[in-house]
């Protein structure tokens, strides 16, 4: 594992490089009101990991809302707030007519299609050539039409943002780019209501905070809204794969920057540009990013599925960072395990 210390801490990037991109919202009022209409929403646990040294505390979110991951409060969260904007009475065809297009490497997807189903939409959802059949299937189980654009994550955004333009389809994308940030702004406002069952689950507040990030939403939400929460008490480190250290590399550079590499058994987190307003917050409110190998996270599976917690390489991410680290037997660890394990 390697660690990459932010100079940038407490600051942030300069403006001029984040091409206009909003700070992470730190209200968790808007997303915790809606969850609390819908009948499948329920906190997720805070469970309490032994055998590895410091307290260990993991969010559980691998049954969140029946979808299997954190993701389930962001993209859905963020079609419920326009089929209600609809003002319409029957909220199960709010959206009808309408087709919200995305790429994703499974979670966010499944996120898509299951808000477009609830409100009437359709779901596109593109995906790249490595992800397994079985997530597919999940897919087009949730009604969306799964079509397989290209070798990485990178391939399946630009069709989709292609699909957008020449379809007329709604792009309902996880991450941000210049002139594309309203709506992954309010989808990153979705995962707050995680954030905030944590502070409320949590006796006392974290000492180091392990947060795993592909284009960086999860990770640039929680960071924030944990030092509104806690201060800058917390030390926060974000963990990627060695083979898509997007969010390291701009930090690195003090600019956003676009990174390759082999394709990464952690899934979920091989995305190899950065989203700006994930970059912009966390380049504030992160202490430190990491970066692990395959072989590091692979290293956690066992021993968590030993312990109940069986999950994926994604999943484990920052338990796999926490193996790597020589931390005091005084320390209060928080990790997130943000999907269930992978079947084929």
């Amino acid at each position: 594992m390697d660690i990459l210390e932010n100079p940038w801490v407490g600051t942030g990037l300069d403006e001029s490089v984040l091409a206009g991109a909003p700070w992470p919202s730190t209200d968790a009022a808007a997303p915790e009101a809606l969850l609390a209409r819908c009948p499948v929403a329920a906190e997720t646990p805070l469970l309490a990991l032994s055998g590895f040294g410091p307290e260990v505390l993991a969010k559980d979110e691998r049954a969140r809302m029946g979808l299997g991951s954190f993701k389930a409060l962001g993209a859905a969260y963020v079609i419920a707030q326009e089929a209600l904007a609809t003002g319409t009475e029957d909220l199960s065809r709010a959206l009808s007519g309408r087709t919200y297009v995305t790429a994703s490497a499974g979670n966010h997807g499944l996120s898509v299609a299951a808000g477009a189903r609830v409100f009437g939409a359709a779901a596109e959802v593109h995906i790249a050539d490595t992800v397994p059949e079985g997530f597919a299937d999940r897919l087009r189980a949730k009604g969306a039409r799964v079509v397989r654009s290209g070798a990485d994550y990178e391939a399946g955004m630009e069709a989709a943002q292609q699909a957008a333009h020449t379809e007329g389809a709604i792009l309902l994308s996880d991450s941000s780019w210049p002139g594309y940030f309203d709506r992954p702004h309010r989808l990153m406002e979705g995962y707050l209501a995680m954030a905030a069952e944590i502070t409320r689950q949590m006796p006392q507040p974290p000492t180091v905070i392990l947060l795993q990030a592909g284009v960086g939403g999860l990770a640039g939400a929680c960071a924030a809204f944990f030092r509104a929460a806690w201060g800058d008490a917390p030390r926060i480190v974000v963990v990627e794969p060695a083979a898509a250290p997007a969010l390291a590399e701009s930090i690195r550079a003090g600019r956003p920057v676009a990174t390759t590499g082999p394709v990464s058994a952690m899934g979920r987190l091989d995305c190899k540009a950065p989203s700006l307003i994930a970059l912009k917050g966390l380049a504030r409110d992160a202490d430190a990013f990491a970066t692990i190998t395959e072989d590091e996270a692979a290293a956690a599976l066992p021993r968590l599925a030993a312990r109940g917690a069986a999950t994926s390489e994604s999943g484990a991410a920052g338990v796999a960072a926490l193996m790597q680290m020589d931390l005091p037997a005084d320390a209060r660890v928080l990790c997130i395990l943000s999907e269930e394990a992978e079947t084929a």
